[in-house]
């Protein structure tokens, strides 16, 4: 709902603050008193076009603000998320613009500077207008679609539908990722399978490197261990037989002794016994010793290309994982992951074929569903059309046919409103074809189809926006229909809130609130100013547009009747 404007230097308006209320609020006064500023003002407030025009002589930039107060579900807010604005549901939405005497504007949501089309977006999501040049909103063949579905209460089957169409999108995305998939590894395959027979070749095992590393180093060691152990060996070859040969050389020198008459405990015959003893020994420990040499060299032996095996298995590994640009301990992993991406290529096909499968039947659930919508639509637009032609009539347009066409659309042109264009249509005469609303109808003609159009929807769970403006949708007409459009004013304004400007009686009597305009000063201090209305000024205001410019008694009793009925 639009709650407050706020006017500066627009055409003949120079300041002017409005409060405005619920219901139908109407604007009268003598022609050229400026009632459509106010409009025009409005306009530049929600982003419409303007031009340097609207700059009040003499200032140097005009501004409007519009203020409104939006319900904390309506689809404003998510529009201003959807724009990267912020904003609090439960304050109001001001919407404001400047236009400068050069023609350039500034345009601001919630004192946020955006740009006009922004500002025009929002204002569009907040009113309808339906005026002698222009209709905004609700002849906007984009409205027809949801329109028509809230008429026929057609929620449930399309949701049904959307849910349906995502399922059929998920489902061609699925497909066309496996196809991708598909095309990718029949190019990696013969690669894949190359690098995993060599992995299968090589079979490289967790913590390998390392082991391997200590190995070498271990038989490296090894090997000059038992260069010198070799040459320590060398030293007991022939020393057993000259040891032995020395014992026996000194036992025959003792028996000679003992023959030339040498005594057993002499000097001579002791040493030469205990020589022989110390050579025994040196007999002795020299095998021990050799036995102990023998046993180390035993400790280093291995087999001859142990060392040589091991730096080539290890040379092996490292060159391998060079090439596959990893480290020699994440070969063993990478082995198990190619396994698993050529076993996922061998499956790949399954996969697919399931998904194509799953994706037909996607598709036939959607296409059914978008069949029922648009069957189920095809009778709402036959409703609606009834209603509308019941409503044509009484607003001196019973000439003019409505219809509402449901054209299929292509397949590839499916979305989750289904597969239908839906656009509302006029013949202003008998005879002539129908086209779209805009191009056909013109001046009061087009405004009261408008309002033909809303008193159809009315109650029909297609309810008006919150804010509708109608500009002299009463010219052109008096009496019985002037009357008929002011009840459908009334009965538009029981649901939300409508701003009219009109010169009929009918019409202003309606109102639930009154705003005379009317022009005051002269030459170029001329001004508009907006005067509410109180009910005794209202009734003489209804009474000067019955009789003109002299106001009689019969006039002001007729307007009470006008304003009791």
């Amino acid at each position: 709902m639009l709650i407050g404007l706020w006017i500066r230097d627009v055409v003949l308006i120079e300041a002017l603050d409005l409060s405005i209320g619920p219901g139908l609020t109407v604007l009268t006064g003598e022609t050229g008193a400026g009632k459509s500023i106010i409009l025009d003002a409005l306009g530049l407030a929600v982003g419409a076009r303007a031009d340097a025009g609207l700059v009040r002589r003499g200032a140097a930039q005009a501004a409007a603000s519009a203020v409104f107060a939006p319900a904390p579900d309506h689809p404003v807010w998510d529009l201003l998320e959807d724009k990267g604005l912020s904003y609090a549901r439960d304050e109001d939405l001001v919407l404001r613009r400047t236009l400068s005497a050069d023609g350039r504007s500034r345009a601001f949501v919630n004192d946020q500077a955006t740009g006009v089309g922004v500002l025009k977006e929002v204002g569009e999501a907040l009113l309808e207008v339906h005026g002698q040049h222009e209709t905004v909103g609700l002849l906007d063949a984009r409205t027809h679609r949801p329109l028509l579905d809230a008429f026929g209460a057609l929620d449930g089957q399309g949701r049904a539908v959307t849910e349906r169409w995502r399922a059929w999108r998920a489902s061609r995305e699925a497909v066309a990722a496996l196809r991708a998939e598909a095309d990718r590894a029949d190019a990696e395959t013969e690669e894949l399978t190359l690098r995993l027979a060599e992995l299968d070749r090589l079979d490289p095992r967790e913590g390998e490197e390392t082991e391997l590393a200590e190995q070498r180093a271990i038989l490296g060691a090894s090997e000059k261990a038992l260069s010198d152990i070799a040459g320590a060996r060398e030293v007991f070859e022939g020393l057993s037989p000259k040891v032995a040969s020395a014992v026996r050389a000194l036992d025959r020198a003792r028996e000679r002794a003992l023959l030339a008459g040498a005594a057993e405990g002499g000097t001579a015959v002791r040493r030469l016994a205990e020589a022989s003893a110390a050579l025994d020994r040196v007999l002795i420990e020299a095998a021990e010793a050799e036995a102990a040499v023998d046993a180390a060299a035993e400790a280093f032996d291995f087999e001859p290309d142990r060392l040589d095996k091991t730096e080539e298995r290890l040379f092996d590994l490292r060159g391998l994982a060079r090439k596959l640009h990893v480290s020699v301990e994440e070969l063993p992993a990478l082995r198990v992951r190619f396994a698993e991406r050529l076993q996922a290529v061998e499956c790949s096909a399954d996969a697919l074929k399931a998904a194509e499968a799953a994706l037909a039947e996607a598709k036939a659930a959607y296409l059914a569903a978008a069949g029922e919508l648009s069957a189920a639509r095809a009778a709402a637009g036959e409703r609606l059309a009834t209603a509308v032609m019941g409503e044509l009539a009484p607003l001196k347009l019973e000439k003019a046919r409505f219809r509402v066409v449901v054209e299929p659309l292509a397949e590839d042109k499916a979305g989750p409103a289904g597969l239908d264009r839906v656009a509302f249509e006029i013949a202003t005469n008998p005879g002539e074809p129908f086209g779209d609303l805009g191009a056909i109808a013109s001046g009061g003609e087009l405004a009261r189809f408008a309002l033909a159009l809303k008193a159809a929807l009315a109650g029909r769970g297609a309810g008006p926006t919150p804010l509708m403006i109608f500009d002299e949708v009463d010219q052109g007409v008096g009496g019985a229909v002037a009357d008929a459009v002011g009840l459908r004013l009334k009965r538009l304004a029981g649901e939300a809130q409508v701003l009219v400007v009109t010169h009929s009686p009918q019409v202003a009597a309606r109102g639930d609130a009154h705003w005379r305009i009317a022009k005051a000063g002269e030459g170029e201090r001329l001004r508009t100013a907006v005067e509410p209305l109180a009910p005794a000024a209202r009734e003489e205001e209804i009474a000067r547009m019955l009789a003109g410019a002299e106001i009689t008694d019969a006039a002001r009793a007729a307007a009470r009747a006008l304003i009791g009925a």
